[in-house]
């Protein structure tokens, strides 16, 4: 079936009685309770494979059991109606049981990168008021969390032993050759394990709770400024995931997946498209901690997914290898594509790999995330990030007047609407009215709806370079450099011009086996984009940072070249023009 929500152009007249367009319509999905959905799928599927993570096998009604063991272990701990419990953890048996079993007690999930510094860390959870915290016992992770939960006075440090995660021979490996990895809950009696947790647990008590009450604090950058979080409800997250099943073929998903999950439980895209999804249908969660191309191919080998959403950069490699070691992914149906944009070469050449569909989508934390995506039968339009998810409609509205509503082709600032927007930001009432527009999610991404519903994504506002008065949009530059057959990867970011204000700069990494110069790099550029386009400067980096999840960041070469430009300007040279 093609996706739910069939393209409907129509819709609003904007200012100038210029006629505008909005996409998607509206779909009656049921709003419950996250525990509920969770609870139906125990029923049906009790005997079902829940979750395997490095070959242990815990089934849903195993998973039930812990879930109910954690509930009432929180509850003893003091954790009531509201009570925020971060969620520091790595894609382990534990987060899933947390997460459900602070659901079962009327808590909020406040999700925390494991990675975060003291400072991050400090933030997310001085913003967010949380009261217990629970993390892995890996001791640089451990010692990070425990140090700043006891200088915020934090209720409970919750310590969760991987050894106790993994299949039994490789539990007690773990602990006997892995001794110095495992770190030790701290003294204080405010520090507890996992187990001690769940052992203080007495009869759980029912706590009344609604679809509409915040189940997880998700933060994000925004559109704008500092990190702050998006306050996703119960029925916003289930929306999401009832919007999957539609997605990807109705009810014949139920009971017969398989969903491996790299992505980060923690981050947004994978809550959805892994863990809700996942429980949604009763699917099995094939887990693994992080991203290492050799795990994940013998874990495909051994486990054979169905599903696997991930970001470009991991399909990527895993196209580039997976045929020549022999690595059989031809179980693989179907993968979403966040994060980033999806290049065409590389869904090609992981669709030809595996023999199932790649399509990329789009979305943000605001939108528990997913908005678009392409369908996974009828057209895939390359470059596009697809037709609106189910029960949700996409507008396109003028940046500089954002009440009007702009015409198929045009570009201006995408906004959505749809059951799985979050209703605001967490204690910040000025930012969430400022994200709002007539009730419409404004994204702080540009972009446009072809004829047929497609939006395609221009870029961020935020990222947009200011060359002279024009408007550079690194995502043009950064697609015609992948048209190269040398480009791996490539970023491009705005620097510091004194004649235009900003130039674009392009940092790019070679493929394997290729070679490439700037200078030919710019040359072939030439005929692609235009003289106010053309990167000043090329640079070829052996490796580009990315964030946790694979993503392509800019963030850190932004921050390289405005220390470059600061400390020429206090050595008194002047930047190249």
């Amino acid at each position: 079936m093609t996706i739910g929500s069939v393209a409907e152009a129509g819709g609003g007249a904007g200012g100038d009685g210029v006629t505008g367009q909005a996409t998607g319509r509206p779909l009656s999905f049921e709003p419950r309770l996250l525990t509920d959905m969770f609870e139906t799928t125990v029923r049906r599927h009790r005997d079902r494979p829940a979750i395997d993570f490095m070959g242990r096998i815990t089934r849903y009604g195993e998973l039930s059991d812990m879930v109910d063991r954690a509930a009432a272990g929180l509850q003893a701990l003091g954790v009531t109606k509201g009570t925020r419990v971060a969620l520091c953890l790595p894609n382990i048996v534990y987060y899933p049981v947390l997460f459900f079993a602070t659901q079962k007690v009327g808590g909020i999930v406040v999700n925390v990168n494991p990675l975060y510094v003291e400072r991050e860390l400090c933030h997310l959870l001085e913003d967010s008021g949380a009261e217990i915290i629970a993390t892995c016992d890996i001791p640089d992770i451990y010692e990070r969390v425990s140090h700043v939960a006891d200088k915020l006075a934090l209720r409970h440090v919750i310590s969760c032993p991987v050894a106790d995660a993994l299949p039994t021979v490789k539990g007690l490996a773990y602990r006997l050759l892995k001794r110095s990895m495992i770190a030790a809950p701290g003294p204080s009696p405010r520090h507890l394990t996992f187990a001690q947790m769940t052992k203080r647990g007495g009869t759980l008590s029912p706590v009344s709770a609604s679809p509409d009450d915040v189940a997880v604090l998700q933060y994000t950058g925004g559109t704008t400024g500092s990190p702050k979080a998006a306050m996703l409800s119960h029925a916003n997250l289930i929306a999401n995931a009832d919007a999957m099943v539609i997605h990807t073929g109705g009810e014949d998903a139920i009971g017969a997946e398989r969903i491996l999950g790299v992505l980060p439980l923690f981050h947004v895209f994978a809550l959805t498209t892994v863990l809700s999804f996942a429980i949604r249908v009763g699917a099995e969660m094939i887990l693994l901690p992080r991203f290492e191309l050799d795990q994940v191919l013998k874990t495909i080998a051994r486990s054979k997914p169905t599903y696997f959403p991930a970001v470009p950069t991991i399909y990527n490699a895993i196209a580039g290898v997976a045929e020549a070691r022999g690595v059989d992914l031809s179980a693989i149906k179907a993968c979403i594509s966040g994060g980033a944009p999806l290049p065409a070469e590389v869904r090609v050449a992981f669709e030809t790999t595996t023999g199932g569909k790649l399509v990329e989508g789009y979305g943000l934390s605001e939108a528990s995330p997913i908005i678009t995506c392409n369908p996974l039968t009828g057209e895939n339009k390359g470059g596009s990030a697809g037709l609106p998810f189910p029960g949700t409609i996409i507008e396109i509205r003028d940046r500089d007047n954002p009440d009007r509503l702009m015409p198929p082709g045009e570009v201006g600032e995408i906004c959505a609407r749809g059951p799985q927007v979050m209703a605001g930001y967490w204690n910040r009432p000025a930012e969430t009215a400022q994200v709002f527009i007539d009730g419409a999610l404004r994204t702080g991404d540009v972009g446009y709806l072809d004829e047929d519903g497609y939006l395609f994504i221009v870029d961020r506002i935020k990222d947009v370079i200011l060359c002279g008065g024009y408007n550079v949009y690194p995502r043009m530059i950064e697609e015609a450099l992948y048209e190269h057959p040398a480009v791996a990867e490539a970023v491009v970011i705005g620097i510091p011009d004194p004649y235009r204000g900003q130039s674009p700069k392009a940092f790019v990494k070679l493929a394997p086996d290729h070679h490439a110069t700037p200078d030919e790099l710019r040359v072939f550029l030439q005929d692609k984009v235009s003289k106010i386009e053309l990167p000043r400067e090329v640079e070829i980096r052996e490796s580009l940072p990315k964030t946790l999840i694979g993503k392509l960041s800019k963030k850190e070469l932004v921050e390289e070249e405005l220390a470059k430009a600061a400390a020429k300007a206090a050595a008194g040279g002047c930047i190249a023009g």
